[in-house]
């Protein structure tokens, strides 16, 4: 995901025009924005294989029928995702295409994060404002890839990212207040809650450098990171909120004790 927001951040998308080759070659001339893109392509080809290598693995060890699917799904969207970004190449970067090829990085991660909490696990929780956090999260990613690639203006993510905060927030604050008395530290909710706050702060930063930046020739360093962290941030609040709607039960009352 960094790679790929790399190659959107430099303006690089289409800097090797064909795929699945690069300029005809295994291996281009890695100079320019080529080097971004070859770069995102050999970590996806990477990842593709990993992936498989995991959901063969898991389907001879793992007892679990729904983790074994869960893996293979796993696999069927890398593979969707690559072959998505091969008809992006060959159709020009059309904005729906773009969008939807950032949109199933997000799945692409979550569902990574799942497989990794749900082996550790082995259960899932109850904690509906936690599921509720990853809609709305990758809802706002989706509204960010548009941002990026000019399908639509700043306004509707700026309301999105109001709405987004205010669940995130709520979600890890109710668990983390519920467990203010016992001492327990719910990592995963404070790991929400504090990426929802560097999510803020970086999609401001984000915001302002590309606003003051909009008259270079070309994407500066400052706009290329900072838009960069904004991304990377974004995968990283959504992979809490999985983390913590698996793993955080909801709370129940105590049973009253017998006389």
């Amino acid at each position: 995901m960094t790679a790929g927001g790399l190659v959107t951040s430099n303006d690089a998308a289409l800097a090797v025009p064909d795929w699945p080759l690069n300029w005809g070659r295994l291996v281009p001339p890695l100079e320019g924005g080529i080097r971004f893109e070859f770069a995102h392509r050999v970590l996806a080809l990477l990842v593709t294989l990993l992936t498989t290598a995991l959901a063969l693995w898991m389907q001879a060890r793992e007892p679990l029928t729904w983790m074994r699917r869960l893996a293979w799904l796993a696999v069927a969207a890398v593979v969707a995702q690559a072959l998505l970004g091969g008809v992006l190449v060959k159709l020009i970067d059309p904005k729906v295409l773009a969008i939807a090829h950032a949109s199933f990085a997000e799945i692409c991660f979550g569902l990574t994060v799942a497989i990794t909490v749900g082996y550790y696990r082995r259960r899932g929780a109850g904690n509906w404002v936690a599921r509720m956090a990853v809609v709305v999260l990758f809802a706002q990613a989706a509204l960010g890839a548009a941002v990026r690639h000019g399908a639509i203006g700043i306004a509707p993510h700026i309301i999105g990212a109001a709405i987004t905060a205010g669940v995130a927030m709520w979600a890890s604050l109710r668990v983390i207040v519920r467990h203010l008395d016992d001492g327990k530290m719910p990592r995963p909710a404070w790991a929400l809650l504090g990426f929802t706050a560097l999510q803020i702060f970086s999609g401001i930063a984000a915001y302002s450098v590309r606003v003051a930046a909009v008259d270079d020739p070309q994407p500066m360093p400052l706009t290329v990171w900072t838009t960069l962290a904004h991304v990377v941030l974004a995968a990283l609040t959504l992979g809490a909120a999985i983390v913590l709607a698996m793993t955080e039960e909801e709370g129940k009352a105590a049973a009253p004790s017998s006389p």
